[in-house]
């Protein structure tokens, strides 16, 4: 049974965990929703962003699929981060590939910035900023997006995670339709967030449906380097992999798309013309780009925004942050009672 001490602890845990600043429910979001309680945020998460690109460039990427995973769901609440129960989004198919390096970096950021403005910015608005702060330092454009999210209590359920495009749909009108469900309805949106590929990189198991194909020699290319290693990753832009711009619609006119969902739009008659159109101008790229990934941090949450500001890891909710510290406590507390029932021993 806890100790007196471990009783306040808790109490003093939960008193913390009650106060406004979790509980409150966030209804304006806002670009500048942090401006007067962490005016420093923006320069903080670049300098932890750019310093994890310099060690590993590859985390930019990283970044990028958690955003797109997270939001597209059931909107940004960063339910993707969490993973110490059985339900975690990261067991699911869709997400094997999610980095966890990249949610570890989510995860320093929040001390960071928890530890500079107090427990005020939620993890789903630090993937955000990270990802836009990646973007950016690997050549991308920048981009305003909604602030002051709250995070989920749970991750989101099966049904939802299983919503997310599959890169081996080759049917363009699937993944419209797809998109449209999550208020991406415009075919731009599509081409332009497929567009992130330009920095993306994938396991070979990712693309066997392409790998295995021999009609082509891309195709045959993309079998020859898998069938080395299957755990191998391939560049998703085959031309400038490590640059964010527009090389990926540049290999898709070569024939050079990794996923069939890439090559699917290069060949539908109402996506191939923007592809030719972002293959000729990073400028018209970038535009529609950072306009979708603005509405994509957009997409409804079908509770509205409601959940908490996890205050002691992104991994996980307050009130299993709690358990642990409640648990540790206890810990502690039998260890000194044995030290004192030795010390009684001894007299």
């Amino acid at each position: 049974m806890a100790s007196s001490s471990s009783m306040l602890a808790v109490l003093a845990t939960l008193a913390l965990l009650l106060s406004p600043a979790a509980s409150a429910l966030s209804s304006t979001l806002s670009p500048d929703f942090h401006a007067e309680t962490c005016p420093q945020l923006d320069g903080i998460v670049r300098a932890a962003v750019q310093a994890a690109l310099t060690s590993e460039i590859a985390i930019a990427a990283g970044l990028v699929r958690i955003y797109f995973h997270d939001c597209f769901p059931q909107g940004c609440d960063a339910s993707i981060l969490l993973n110490s129960t059985s339900a975690r989004e990261t067991a699911l198919g869709p997400n094997l590939s999610i980095q966890p390096r990249a949610m570890q970096l989510v995860e320093s950021i929040r001390s960071t910035a928890h530890a500079a403005c107090g427990p005020v910015v939620s993890c789903a608005d630090i993937t955000l900023l990270a990802t836009r702060a990646a973007i950016v330092a690997s050549g991308g454009p920048t981009f305003p997006v909604p602030l002051g999210n709250l995070d989920s209590l749970a991750p989101a359920s099966q049904d939802k995670v299983f919503d997310l495009p599959s890169p081996a749909t080759a049917s363009v009108a699937a993944l419209v339709q797809s998109f449209g469900t999550r208020g991406l309805g415009d075919v731009a949106d599509l081409v332009a967030l497929s567009g992130a590929h330009t920095i993306g990189r994938s396991q070979c198991g990712s693309f066997s449906d392409r790998s295995q194909r021999a009609d082509d020699t891309f195709s045959r290319k993309l079998a020859a380097n898998c069938s080395k290693n299957p755990d191998r990753l391939q560049n998703l832009d085959v031309i400038t992999p490590d640059l964010f711009d527009n090389g990926y619609y540049k290999a898709l006119g070569f024939n050079q798309g990794v996923f069939t969902s890439d090559m699917a739009l290069v060949k539908n008659k109402t996506t191939a013309p923007i592809v030719k159109q972002f293959a000729a101008s990073k400028d018209a790229f970038f535009a529609q780009f950072a306009k979708s990934m603005t509405k994509l941090a957009s997409v409804p949450k079908p509770a509205g925004n409601v959940g908490e500001i996890r205050r002691f890891s992104c991994l996980r909710t307050n009130a299993q942050s709690v358990v642990l510290i409640d648990t540790a406590v206890d810990a502690v507390d039998e260890e000194e009672g044995f030290a004192a029932s030795a010390r009684d021993v001894s007299v």
